[in-house]
């Protein structure tokens, strides 16, 4: 077998905030019926990769329920296919500490397998890539160690690993997320290992405390190894920020969108319920959205994503948002620039996304700030309540937990103890 995958799945993804509270960040929804993970693992089997690691930690139930034994990503084999790693206890046992202290974790299970190749992915990015070509790159060039990379905005720059290369594209310097980057070219968190030399610098340098391939594998393999960098040209987006995640999916909405979820040569798999055809009332319409199997539309729709088993009622008008499954939008409701999570109940004559002074949250003004407003899973939103800006409503919150109609901008709503 010439190429292994292991996908990192056990993140927390914090900077999502309330939508990862109850999930792992590769099991948030995405694009109405996919969640973000489906992205790495459909390009595994698009790209010819049928074994596949998948290291979970945080929070994994709604993640392992989606992968299940693999079969809609067809890795339902007798040999191979998906196998989900779990944090375990006794020998050299433990919790994950770090992206590569998970895969040294899992070194049995590597030379179990016995590939030629491993490569590494995140499960927490939105891209189409053959990771084939990347792996017969790696081949062609003799290297130890094969990073995808990609150029970001000098301002973005700090916010991912940062290398610099020679005419051959082989790395001559990385620093993990430096306050003054040398270079706008960026590590997208692929890497492609020759398997003995994995193996090698995973007994060589990881601890049990805390170890990254950032930080303490990548920087050792500079100057000794051989360690290329495979430029990838294609679409690409961390979704890893409320702003992004929701700029991303209304991106989707676009005439002609930079990610084609539509490609027959290419296609997006993902663990689908079987839902109903999508039904529009007399009065029901939508414009420039993704509206997914089961949804039920009687009000107006517009540059919005609405995932399978939404029920939209008379006179609602929903605009700029994403509704995630099975959340329920009472008459006469007014929705605009919102995430609402699964399961919501939003009330009649509801005003989301109001006018109001836009004023950063108070509790996390580094991640809402731009308007937005989150509504966390299984919420219940009483009738005729105004939720102004930049506010947080947590998961499973009763109608009895909002002490008033009016939620100011910036507000957080929690659970009354």
């Amino acid at each position: 077998m010439e190429t292994l995958a292991m996908v990192l799945a056990g993140g927390k993804g914090s900077r999502l905030d309330i939508l990862s509270a109850d999930r792992a960040k590769p099991s948030v929804p995405f694009a109405g019926k996919f969640r973000i993970i489906d992205f790495a693992l459909s390009n595994c089997v698009n790209s010819g990769i049928y074994d596949v690691g998948i290291l979970t930690q945080y929070l994994p139930r709604s993640l392992n329920r989606h992968i299940g034994i693999g079969k809609p990503w067809d890795l339902d084999r007798q040999f191979g296919g998906a196998t989900l790693l779990q944090p375990y206890t006794g020998k050299k046992g433990g919790w994950y500490q770090g992206t590569a202290h998970a895969i040294y974790q899992n070194i049995n299970y590597i030379k179990d397998i016995d590939p030629e190749y491993v490569i590494i992915l995140s499960s927490d990015h939105v891209y189409k890539m053959d990771y084939s070509k990347m792996v017969n790159y790696h081949k062609e060039k003799g290297a130890d160690l094969t990073i995808a990379v990609k150029p970001v905005s000098m301002k973005e720059a700090s916010q991912f690993g940062i290398l610099t290369t020679d005419e051959e594209m082989q790395i001559n310097d990385f620093q993990e997320k430096p306050d003054n980057p040398s270079s706008n070219l960026a590590s997208m968190g692929i890497y492609v290992f020759t398997k003995d030399v994995l193996v090698g610098k995973l007994e060589e340098f990881c601890n049990q405390e805390n170890s990254d391939f950032g930080h303490h594998i990548i920087p050792q393999m500079i100057d000794p190894d051989d360690v290329f960098a495979y430029e990838f040209n294609g679409y690409w987006q961390d979704v890893g920020t409320l702003k992004s995640y929701w700029e991303t999916n209304l991106e989707l909405t676009d005439l002609v969108p930079e990610m084609n979820l539509y490609d027959d040569n290419w296609k997006l798999l993902t663990r689908s319920e079987e839902q109903p055809p999508v039904k529009f009332g007399p009065k029901g319409q939508a414009s420039k959205s993704l509206i997914s199997n089961g949804a039920i539309i009687n009000g107006k729709v517009e540059n919005s994503v609405i995932s399978p088993g939404v029920f939209i009622e008379e006179n609602v008008v929903i605009k700029d948002s994403i509704i995630c499954n099975d959340s329920k939008i009472k008459q006469g409701t007014v929705i605009n620039k919102s995430i609402i999570d699964k399961e919501v109940i939003i009330g009649s004559e509801c005003q989301i996304g109001c006018s109001g002074e836009k004023k950063a949250n108070f509790e996390q003004p580094e991640i809402l700030h731009s308007g937005l407003n989150v509504i966390g899973k299984g919420a219940e939103v009483p009738a005729e309540t105004c939720i102004e800006k930049n506010c947080r409503i947590f998961p499973w919150i009763e109608e009895d937990d909002f002490r008033k109609k009016a939620i100011q901008s910036g507000s957080t709503v929690r659970p009354q103890t």
